[in-house]
């Protein structure tokens, strides 16, 4: 069974700001991935990424977006079988915004460590816990 991985994250900034960091291509390097080249907020875009020399480059496009509340985005990694979906959902609590992310299609991916899904729950907690929130309180 492919359960999806959900989590949920409050942060105390407007829900406009916190668009802005899920769609602004220096705010997600300095939060999501620094080795982000090129990205665009419209479904089809496939996202650019300078080459790290990780054996697990990543191949994402963006599936959908519901400007300033939804962000969706494919992931996979070339040479490998398996594609996920990572889903953004921004909902406006007055001057706060709740943030849920749904990434479906884990089992996908090869039985290889690196696919584990612990590692990609860990992964998401740190992101959105710490570097998101970080991020979102410096600016």
């Amino acid at each position: 069974m492919d359960k999806p991985f959900v989590l949920e994250q409050t942060y105390d900034a407007p829900i406009e700001k916190v668009w802005r960091a899920l769609t602004t291509p220096d705010q997600l390097r300095a939060w999501y991935f620094p080795q982000l080249k090129k990205f665009e907020p419209v479904a089809g875009f496939e996202f650019e990424f300078f080459d790290d020399g990780s054996p697990y480059q990543k191949e994402w496009q963006v599936t959908h977006v519901v400007d300033g509340s939804k962000l969706a985005h494919s992931w996979g990694y070339k040479g490998y079988r398996g594609i996920s979906e990572v889903t953004f959902e921004l909902v406006e609590q007055g001057m706060k915004t709740k943030l849920l992310l749904t990434h479906t299609g884990l089992a996908s991916f090869p039985a290889d460590p690196h696919f584990a899904r612990h590692r990609f729950e860990n992964g998401w907690q740190q992101i959105l816990t710490s570097n998101l929130k970080t991020h979102l309180e410096l600016r």
